[in-house]
C-alpha cells in the first residue's frame, strides 16, 4: 500500500506540471516541425518519469532522501519561475536567476501565491520520493531504481551537448537539477585568472566637472516625448544652452535583462569580447580611480547593503561612496537621487558617479503620486507602494483592456520618475563642465499589438521593444550635437563604456581596440542586442537586429478622450 501511495504522490506532482507538457507538445506539433522532434521529447519524458519513480525505490535511505531534496528543490525553483513569468525556464534564465540571488527574497515575497503552489508540488515529490518504500518491490520498480541516477546523468550530458537547451516541458525536478549540475560544472572549471588592472594613463585634459552614468530601469525609449510625438513628458526636451542636451534617440541595449546590461555597462567590451571583459577586465570604477576621480555609486533599487547585477564584494571595495536610500519611500527615491546628484555636481570635486534609478519596473501602479495620474484608465492603486520590483503580476492577465490600463500607469510612472527627476535635477544643478550619460538597462514590450503573454522584458524569445532604450548625453558642445544628429536612432549601449573612458582622458586610439568606438566615432552600429547573453557550454551569443520601422509606438487610443494629456 505504501508503494502505491509513493507512486500516486509522484504522479500527482507531475500532473501539476501538465500545462508545460501540453505547451511543449503544442510547440512540437506545429507544421514547421517534424514528428521526430515530438517522438524524441516523449521518449525523454518517459525516461524522466522512469527516473522519478525509480528514485523513490532506491533502498539506501541517505541516497534516496538526498535525491528527494535535490529533485524537490529543482522543482520548486523552476516551477516558481515558469509560473511567475508564464514561459519556460531556459538555462540562460536559470543562470540569471542564480546570479540575482540577492533579489530572491523579494521575489518570493511578491510571488507568494505562485511560490506556495510550486512548494505544494515540490512537497508532494519530496514526500513521495523520500518515504521508505515497502518491503515488497516488483521487478520493474527495481529496474527503475537502478536507472534513476543514470537517466539523470544522461539528461545532464544531453543538455550540456545542446548548450542547456532541450529541457522545456520535461519534469521540472529533473531539468532543474541538471541545470544546477551544469552551473556547478561551469563554476568548477572556470579559469579563476585574476582580473586585470588598469595600466593606461589619461593623456588628455579632462573637464573639471563630474562624469555621470545614469542607468534608468525599464524605460521604453519610444514612450518619451524626445523620441515620439505621442510620448510622455521626459524633462529632456529643452533647448536652453544651460542644459546642452544631445539626444541620440532610440538606442539598443546590450541585452533585454537587467543583469547583463548593467554588468557590461560597468565592465565594457564589444559584441565579440564582452564575456572576456566581464570576467577579466577592469571595472569602470578602476578606470575612474586611475584617472584621479572619486567613485560614487547611488543605488536607488536595493537597500541594506544588498548588491545586485553581479556586483561582487571585490568590486564594491573599489567604490569610495556607496549610497542606498532605504529610508526613502520607493516612489520618491529617484527624486532623492536627483537631490544627491545635484549636490555632487556642485561640490567642485572630480568624481565618477554611476546611478541605478528605480525607474518604471513593474509594479507601475504606485510609482507616481496622484498629481501625476494624468493618463487614464489606469491600474488599481495602493497595493504596491513599498515595492521596487519583482511584484505580483495578478493584473497582467494578457487581456488587451488590462494592457491599456498598464500602459497608462506606465506613462504616469515615466512622467514622475523621468520627467520629474530631470526637472528636479535641472532646477538645482548647472551642467557647466559636467557630462551626464542617460540610458536604461533595457526597454519594455507593452503589447501594443494585442498578443498572448504577460511579460514585458527578459523573455526567452524577446520582442525587439525589450531592447529599445533612450540614450542622451547632457553637457558638451558642438561635437556632441553633431554626433547625436549623425547617430540618431542608430547607436547602442556598446558605445557608452568607451565614451566614459574618453571623458576620463584616456586615449581613444588605445581604448578602441578593446572596447570599440565611442559615441563620437563615425562607425555605424549593427543595432543588435544579445538574446543569449550568458552564452554557455560552447554556445554562441545570439544577436537580434532591431528594424527601426518595426518598433511599436505608444498608442494614443489608450488615453485619448479619457483624461490623458491629449484631452486635458
Amino acid at each position: 500500500m505504501r508503494n502505491r501511495w509513493k507512486i500516486l504522490l509522484i504522479l500527482l506532482s507531475l500532473l501539476l506540471g501538465g500545462q508545460e507538457v501540453l505547451r511543449r507538445i503544442d510547440m512540437l506539433t506545429t507544421p514547421s516541425l517534424q514528428i521526430v522532434g515530438l517522438t524524441a521529447y516523449l521518449i525523454l519524458f518517459v525516461l524522466c518519469l522512469t527516473s522519478a519513480i525509480g528514485a523513490a525505490f532506491i533502498r539506501q535511505s541517505g541516497v534516496r532522501w538526498t535525491l528527494a531534496i535535490l529533485l524537490a528543490s529543482g522543482s520548486w525553483l523552476v516551477d516558481g519561475y515558469q509560473w511567475a513569468v508564464g514561459d519556460f525556464m531556459t538555462y540562460d534564465a536559470f543562470v540569471t536567476m542564480v546570479q540575482s540571488a540577492g533579489d530572491l527574497t523579494s521575489a518570493f515575497q511578491q510571488q507568494a501565491g505562485v511560490m506556495a503552489l510550486a512548494a505544494v508540488k515540490a512537497g508532494l515529490l519530496l514526500v513521495g520520493t523520500g518515504l521508505q518504500p515497502g518491503t515488497s518491490i516488483v521487478w520493474w520498480k527495481r529496474i527503475a531504481a537502478w536507472l534513476a541516477l543514470p537517466i539523470l546523468l544522461m539528461l545532464t550530458i544531453l543538455l550540456f551537448l545542446r548548450g542547456g537547451e532541450g529541457g522545456s516541458g520535461l519534469p521540472s525536478s529533473h531539468f532543474g537539477l541538471s541545470f544546477g549540475a551544469l552551473q556547478g560544472y561551469e563554476t568548477l572549471t572556470r579559469s579563476g585568472a585574476p582580473r586585470e588592472t588598469v595600466t593606461w594613463k589619461p593623456v588628455q585634459q579632462q573637464p573639471a566637472g563630474d562624469i555621470v552614468l545614469i542607468v534608468d530601469e525599464s524605460i521604453a525609449g519610444a514612450y518619451l516625448d524626445i523620441n515620439d510625438k505621442h510620448g510622455v513628458y521626459s524633462g529632456l526636451d529643452r533647448t536652453d544652452e544651460r542644459s546642452a542636451i544631445h539626444n541620440f534617440g532610440l538606442a539598443v541595449s546590450i541585452t533585454h535583462c537587467s543583469v547583463g546590461s548593467n554588468l557590461s555597462l560597468r565592465y565594457g567590451g564589444t559584441r565579440d569580447n564582452y564575456q572576456n571583459r566581464a570576467e577579466r577586465g577592469p571595472s569602470i570604477w578602476a578606470f575612474a580611480a586611475a584617472a584621479g576621480r572619486e567613485t560614487i555609486y547611488i543605488d536607488a533599487q536595493r537597500t541594506g547593503g544588498t548588491r545586485q547585477n553581479q556586483m561582487t564584494e571585490t568590486e564594491s571595495r573599489e567604490i569610495d561612496q556607496w549610497i542606498q536610500l532605504g529610508d526613502v519611500p520607493v516612489r520618491d527615491r529617484d527624486h532623492a537621487v536627483a537631490d544627491k546628484l545635484a549636490g555632487f555636481l556642485s561640490d567642485n570635486h572630480a568624481q565618477f558617479i554611476l546611478i541605478n534609478k528605480v525607474g518604471a519596473h513593474f509594479p507601475v501602479n504606485d510609482k507616481f503620486p496622484d498629481s501625476h495620474a494624468h493618463y487614464r484608465p489606469m491600474l488599481e492603486r495602493g497595493q504596491f507602494a513599498n515595492v521596487t520590483d519583482m511584484a505580483s503580476r495578478d493584473e497582467l492577465d494578457g487581456r488587451a483592456s488590462n494592457w491599456v490600463r498598464y500602459r497608462n500607469s506606465y506613462r504616469n510612472s515615466l512622467t514622475w520618475q523621468v520627467g520629474g527627476f530631470f526637472d528636479r535635477l535641472f532646477a538645482q544643478a548647472s551642467m557647466d563642465n559636467n557630462r551626464l550619460v542617460y540610458t536604461a538597462d533595457h526597454g519594455q514590450h507593452l503589447h501594443e499589438e494585442p498578443d498572448d503573454g504577460t511579460a514585458t522584458h527578459c523573455t526567452a524569445d524577446p520582442e525587439i521593444e525589450e531592447a529599445v532604450v533612450p540614450l542622451v548625453v547632457i553637457g558638451g558642445g558642438s561635437p556632441w550635437r553633431d554626433a547625436a544628429q549623425e547617430h540618431h536612432d542608430r547607436t547602442s549601449h556598446y558605445r557608452i563604456f568607451p565614451t566614459l573612458l574618453g571623458l576620463m582622458g584616456y586615449e581613444r586610439d588605445a581604448v578602441r581596440p578593446l572596447y570599440g568606438p565611442d559615441l563620437l566615432a563615425s562607425d555605424p552600429d549593427p543595432f543588435t542586442f544579445n538574446i543569449r547573453y550568458n552564452a554557455r557550454l560552447g554556445r554562441d551569443p545570439v544577436w537580434r537586429h532591431v528594424p527601426l520601422g518595426e518598433i511599436a509606438r505608444p498608442p494614443v487610443s489608450d488615453h485619448a478622450g479619457s483624461g490623458g494629456p491629449d484631452g486635458r
